[in-house]
């Protein structure tokens, strides 16, 4: 059996990180992808879907370090769906991708490597924190299909 998922977009709000009972570190991220489509009298549509991404260990401390809101991303993970009551006692369910791997996209104002992988390893000292980071003037296309031109995708 598979459980795989694998996504590329951009994060819609800064990350959150806290800290289990035990102390391990868990980092939740909203990201954003996005789809667009010529419907059947012609109009563009364009659709966005957002998912919850749930990371662990020290790629989440890492994660928390170096993404921001905006920052292009590539996840792969697999779906876990939660089960929980709220407070009026009805059942609910969220589906989310746990991490296993994050790759960070976005250009570095530094000379580091641009394909460098962050999956679970430590960051590169050149690497700025976000803390120190100015925010550039220009963050480019919202989304990957935007900088690729691949509007119409043949198939």
């Amino acid at each position: 059996m598979l459980n795989k998922v694998m996504i590329i977009g951009r994060l819609g709000r800064d990350p959150e990180l806290r800290y289990s009972q035990g102390g391990s570190p868990i980092c939740s991220l909203v990201v954003a992808t996005d789809e667009s489509y010529t419907d059947r009298d012609g109009n563009k549509v364009d659709r966005t879907e957002w998912h919850r991404i749930s990371v662990f260990q020290r790629l989440a401390e890492t994660c928390s370090t170096y993404l921001a809101k905006g920052s292009l991303v590539y996840v792969e993970g697999s779906l876990q769906t939660r089960k929980w009551t709220d407070q009026q006692g009805q059942d609910r369910y969220s589906t989310e991708i746990k991490a296993q791997r994050i790759q960070f996209l976005d250009r570095r104002s530094d000379k580091a490597d641009a394909s460098d992988d962050m999956g679970g390893g430590s960051p590169r000292k050149s690497m700025p924190s976000k803390r120190q980071q100015t925010p550039p003037d220009d963050l480019g296309p919202a989304f990957p299909s935007e900088a690729s031109g691949m509007d119409e995708v043949p198939f």
